[in-house]
């Protein structure tokens, strides 16, 4: 085999070398003719045939030896590739074999580690558990920590915490002393009403120093009002709590200290004020109803003022019809009067046409004692039915956002759903009152109009015993 590749190498050697040389002499053959064709031209070459064959034997002389001079060169720069590439594969071959070295190395390193840990297990014995209960305290403490309003007066407790939680060495005694230090001050401030300065985040997102008063890790406000602990710096709530509570932490914040006085605190430890800002208020909740829902409102407030009016007319009316009765001078202010009117002017007359005469003023009364009743009644049974209507709509809506988007996100469904819910409630709101105005205004037309069937009645008794 070794044979074999000399022998192609040197028959590789002879075919270049007669490539160039070929091609060295075609070059040399295409110059003389040059030069002698120059020479023809110029006449200043030679003129005899031997004078040609020497200058050819001249020439051909120059070619052979700058054709053995471009070989020699040639066969150089071939030497020194096959150094380079000798060099090269020399030092691929060391560094394969250093690679190898440091594999082995690292493998020996990783089993002395191993080792070296089980050593450590094995002496830890005991103390493994309990520095891992330590580091369990730590890593709950610290979050507790990260999110308590005492965190605001005691900047910095936590990390320290962390450090030994994250740590993969055994505590220090310093760690652990630090770690039961933190727990009974976090029990012992707990139960503490202070007053500190702190750094308070404003709604413009500057920073500004204030006098803060903090109810254990419940609750923390000034005389604006309440605030939560974010990143660790107080921030006011985006929306403060109603029912008092603003003004039960402004008593507590101007309280001298003697004495007792009322405040509030979130048992939740700040989840129940952090909800008040997603709580939804009266106008939001009416503008999750939609167009209906304002259609509602609209409607129902003029069949309120609509009722309300009609309702206040007929109790004046009554009372002029009650002192009307107790007087006998007939007025036309008022229904009783213009039927005394009424029977005054027809009184002489038989008391058939009498009685016609008053029932005709009677029934001209009693249109105007039911006059927007019926209005009134028809919107108290409209209103359920907007909100019936405000109800399907929205849960038309339901439906296309789970046919677009699925039912793995509930936020994609609830504005169908509320709105389906609030048009409902708005509807039953406003039918409710027009319901009951209904009623008591019917009640006092209906009376009305039994005691103006009665006078007309006892007028014609009255009548008829003067006759």
């Amino acid at each position: 085999m070794a044979s074999n590749v000399s022998n192609r190498t040197i028959f590789g050697r002879s075919a270049a070398r007669a490539v160039l040389v070929v091609t060295v002499l075609t070059l040399a053959l295409t110059g003389l003719s040059s030069n002698l064709l120059a020479q023809e031209g110029n006449q200043s070459g030679p003129q005899t045939l031997d004078e040609v064959l020497r200058a050819m034997q001249q020439e051909r002389r120059e070619v052979s030896q700058e054709n053995q001079e471009r070989e020699a060169r040639f066969l150089r720069r071939q030497e020194n590739q096959q150094q380079e590439l000798s060099r090269v594969r020399n030092q691929v071959s060391a560094a394969e074999d250093e690679a190898s070295r440091l594999e082995n190395l690292r493998n020996e390193l990783d089993r002395e580690l191993e080792e070296l840990r089980a050593q450590l297990s094995d002496r830890q014995g005991e103390f493994g558990e309990l520095f891992g209960v330590a580091r369990a305290a730590a890593t709950d403490l610290a979050e507790q920590l990260d999110d308590s309003l005492i965190s605001t007066q005691f900047e910095g407790r936590s990390e320290e915490l962390t450090e030994m939680a994250q740590a993969s060495r055994l505590p220090t005694i310093q760690q652990l002393e630090d770690l039961w230090f933190t727990m009974l001050q976090e029990a012992g401030e707990q139960g503490r009403v202070v007053r500190y300065d702190a750094p308070v985040v404003l709604e413009d997102n500057r920073s500004e120093n204030r006098s803060v008063v903090r109810i254990g890790p419940f609750s923390a406000f000034t005389d604006e009002g309440y605030m939560v602990n974010q990143g660790g710096q107080l921030r006011y709530l985006v929306r403060q709590p109603g029912g008092g509570a603003v003004s039960a932490a402004e008593r507590v914040y101007e309280h001298s200290g003697e004495g007792v006085v009322r405040g509030m605190i979130d048992p939740s430890l700040g989840s129940l004020l952090g909800l008040v800002k997603d709580t939804p208020t009266t106008r939001e909740r009416v503008d999750q109803g939609g167009w209906i829902g304002y259609a509602i409102i609209v409607v129902a407030f003029f069949g309120i003022l609509l009722a309300v009016y009609r309702w206040v007319m007929l109790l004046i009316t009554s009372m002029q019809v009650r002192a009307q009765m107790n007087s006998s001078t007939p007025s036309k202010s008022n229904p009783l009067g213009r039927i005394m009117l009424a029977y005054e002017e027809h009184k002489s007359e038989d008391l058939e046409t009498l009685q016609l005469h008053l029932d005709d003023a009677v029934l001209q009364e009693i249109p105007k004692l039911e006059r927007g009743l019926n209005i009134v009644k028809v919107l108290a049974a409209v209103t359920p039915l907007m909100g019936l209507l405000g109800t399907v709509i929205g849960m038309i809506v339901t439906f296309q956002a789970i046919t677009l988007f699925g039912t793995g996100d509930p936020k994609l469904m609830a504005g169908g759903i509320s709105q389906a819910l609030i048009t409902t409630v708005l509807g039953l709101i406003a039918a409710v009152p027009l319901l009951l105005l209904h009623a008591f205004a019917s009640g006092s037309s209906r009376r009305l109009s039994q005691i103006l069937e009665e006078q007309s009645v006892s007028f014609v008794a009255d009548a008829g015993e003067h006759k």
